[in-house]
């Protein structure tokens, strides 16, 4: 939980950043992705010691609020996202949760919400791609929208870590681990041309997970830095050549050092901060 007020320390003195408090998302919102019961559960705290272990963390007050804003955050990123080009969540990336319920230190799949309050609230015609670079598969984002042709589902992950059952997103490429820089980028760019030839977004969300890097306790890949910034630069440049607003979201990182993570997290966003500027 750290690395949040260390990135933020830092992204607060970076230039030509306008820091902005994470607005909560509504109930409706959250029920653009999630079922009502399983909103009236976290509301209450009525979860079963069994589904409390499931996300990861006890369940509290803050807990409840945190995770409003979290996904909160990033509905307001993808709607900053259409007039400033780039906006980044310096939380989010809760892809494990489903629709009825938590996982993997997620609770609201703030993906999922954010896409559907664009179409809701912004344009009903509105086609979303989210490009899941995070370690771990974005299985909660999958099963949510597997039947929603609007949005399209992007996980590049290891294909042996966490979940180890998978989801079907529209697109699935699986790493091995110890995968190294060219193998992975490599792979995001046979990704992304897939996602070119079979789907034409009208707006992106980017989960810029930095598990993939060599450093990662729980991501099993050996991305250095220097590649982890050429990741963040290809989808950077795949939204900025096709003019498409982007929202990028942290998700995860578990650094052997705290450091690490934060520097590879505060790496995304001065990256996206040049594209910004260009936009």
């Amino acid at each position: 939980m750290e690395k949040y007020s260390k990135l933020r320390n830092l992204v607060s003195h970076l230039e030509g950043v306008k820091l902005v408090e994470a607005p909560a998302a509504s109930d409706t919102q959250i029920l653009y992705a999630h079922d009502p019961q399983y909103l009236i559960n976290i509301i209450e705290g009525n979860l079963s010691a069994h589904e409390q272990r499931e996300i990861g963390f006890p369940w509290s007050l803050k807990m409840v609020e945190r995770s409003r804003r979290s996904a909160g955050a990033t509905v307001a990123a993808c709607k900053a996202s259409l007039t400033e080009g780039v906006a980044v969540n310096l939380a989010g990336g809760t892809h494990h949760a489903y629709r009825d319920r938590g996982s993997g230190f997620c609770v609201f799949n703030d993906s999922a919400i954010a896409a559907r309050a664009l179409q809701k609230e912004i344009n009903p015609k509105l086609k979303i791609a989210i490009i899941d670079l995070d370690v771990h598969q974005g299985n909660g984002t999958a099963a949510i929208l597997q039947n929603d042709s609007s949005i399209f589902t992007l996980s590049m992950h290891g294909e042996n870590n966490f979940p180890f059952k998978k989801e079907v997103s529209n697109l699935d490429f699986g790493l091995p681990d110890q995968c190294n820089d060219q193998t992975y980028l490599t792979a995001l760019n046979h990704c992304l041309d897939e996602l070119d030839s079979r789907f034409k977004p009208d707006s992106l969300i980017f989960l810029a997970g930095a598990d993939p890097h060599e450093d990662d306790r729980l991501g099993r890949l050996n991305i250095s830095s220097e590649g982890m910034q050429l990741r963040d630069e290809t989808v950077l440049r795949y939204a900025f050549d096709r003019k498409l607003p982007i929202a990028i979201s942290m998700a995860g990182g578990y650094g052997k050092d705290i450091t690490s993570t934060v520097n590879i997290h505060f790496q995304t966003i001065k990256t996206a901060v040049q594209f910004q500027q260009k936009y």
